[in-house]
Parts: C-alpha cells; sequence; structure tokens
C-alpha cells in the first residue's frame, strides 16, 4: 500500500504532466485539505520529491497570497543533462542525491534499468565505507567518472 506522500507527488506529477509548459501553481493548505493532512506534510513531498537532481525547480511566496511553484526542468538532450549533473555534484553527492539523479536519468531514458543498478551499487553507502565527508566527495567522483562515460557514448 502506497503512503501519503507517494500519493501526494502521484498528484503533483499528474498535473505536471497536463500543463503544456509543465508547470504547476498551488496553494500548500488547498492541497493539504484534498489530501487531509497537515500543510508540513506538503512542504515534506516538495522537498524531498521535486529536487533539482529529480528535474524540479521549486519558487513560493509566502503570505495571504502566497503560492508554491512547480517546474518540470527539460533538458534538450541527455549529453546536456549529463552535463548539468556533472556540474552540479562538483563539491560532492549524498546517497540520496545520487538516486534521484539515477532515478531522473532512467525516466528521461539516458541510461537503463541495468545501468541504473550498477551505477547505485558502485556509489552505495556500504560500497563507500568512508567517513562523512570523504565519502559524498568519493560518491561524487565515482559518478562524475561514469557520467563522463555515459557522455563520450552519448557522442559517439
Amino acid at each position: 500500500m502506497r503512503n501519503i506522500s507517494d500519493i501526494i507527488e502521484g498528484y503533483l506529477k499528474a498535473i505536471i504532466e497536463k500543463e503544456d509548459n509543465g508547470t504547476i501553481e498551488i496553494k500548500r493548505s488547498e492541497v493539504a485539505e484534498k489530501f487531509q493532512c497537515v500543510p508540513s506534510q506538503i512542504n515534506y513531498v516538495i522537498n524531498t520529491r521535486f529536487t533539482v537532481e529529480r528535474g524540479y525547480a521549486v519558487e513560493s511566496k509566502r503570505g495571504g497570497g502566497g503560492y508554491i511553484r512547480i517546474y518540470r526542468v527539460q533538458s534538450n538532450s541527455h549529453k546536456e543533462l549529463i552535463e548539468h549533473i556533472i556540474a552540479g555534484i562538483q563539491q560532492g553527492a549524498t546517497n540520496t542525491m545520487a538516486e534521484d539523479i539515477v532515478f531522473r536519468l532512467l525516466e528521461e531514458e539516458a541510461i537503463t534499468e541495468r545501468e541504473a543498478g550498477i551505477i547505485l551499487a558502485a556509489v552505495d553507502r556500504t560500497t563507500l565505507p568512508y567517513p562523512l565527508p570523504d565519502r559524498d566527495v568519493m560518491r561524487a567522483r565515482i559518478l562524475q567518472a561514469i557520467f563522463m562515460t555515459l557522455l563520450y557514448k552519448e557522442i559517439e
């Protein structure tokens, strides 16, 4: 059985997909009321499921007429997407960031399910028995090497 966060995520993604421009504007309180949950649950879903690594940008305006705007960020090519990801992990990559990045590459069909499994196994916290922040730096270096290989393969 899916939990409330999965249901809210699915609902928001379905609305985004219906929009021609890939953008939605919501009121946190209205979505919370629809799902009979606290508004902080909506914040949690947006902060964890609609991240840059997953291909979304979020902006919000607080106050009485406030809103949360969620954009689906589309890249023009797999090459552009991979270059953007490499640039975004220069300082390190957490396990969650790595999972989100791989999920996005899989979703955009830049990698296969098999490649996704291999990448995740290579950068899992159990594979990298180093203390933080060394582990996140090592994970980013491994991801960069893998993505550079994918990038050059894409160019061929």
